[in-house]
């Protein structure tokens, strides 16, 4: 699901509302540089193993942060993630909400087309991390950011 909607404050806002009954544990990492794209890693993948994700899955979870982290700092100007242990009563998961003030996405149906890339990479960021997770929404605005929220749960 992904809408083209709201401000950055306001998609902030609905997404981190989204998971608020089923949160156990909730933290901010900052996204300036390529030592917090490795921060953001090793923190998904201590909150996957705490959850007993299967190695597949944790490797899944894991690039999809990855590649959201990158897009965050190269397209976004930085920004900051939150990271949040879920339990819904029936199962575990791991949620990930990526928020930056940069310029938007102006076509996002292209943008999550396989392939597309507006800055010479293999255009697998979007897409690929929507394939690799549960759940994945994203809303955008043109001229004042974006936001990406993307979840794993245990099988």
């Amino acid at each position: 699901m992904y809408a083209a909607s709201a401000s950055p404050l306001l998609i902030q806002t609905r997404l981190r509302e989204r998971f608020r009954s089923v949160r156990k544990d909730s933290v901010i990492v900052p996204l300036r540089t390529d030592e917090d794209v490795v921060h953001l890693r090793k923190q998904v993948r201590e909150r996957a193993l705490a959850i007993k994700l299967s190695l597949i899955d944790q490797t899944k979870l894991v690039t999809a942060a990855s590649e959201l982290a990158r897009n965050t700092i190269k397209y976004g100007g930085g920004g900051e993630v939150q990271l949040e242990l879920l339990d819904d009563g029936m199962r575990d998961g791991v949620a990930l909400l990526f928020v930056d003030g940069g310029p938007g996405i102006p076509d996002l149906d292209l943008a999550l087309t396989d392939g597309y890339t507006s800055g010479g990479g293999l255009g697998l960021g979007l897409s690929g991390s929507r394939r690799l997770v549960d759940e994945f929404e994203i809303d955008t605005r043109v001229g004042e950011g974006m936001a990406v929220s993307v979840a794993k749960w245990k099988r």
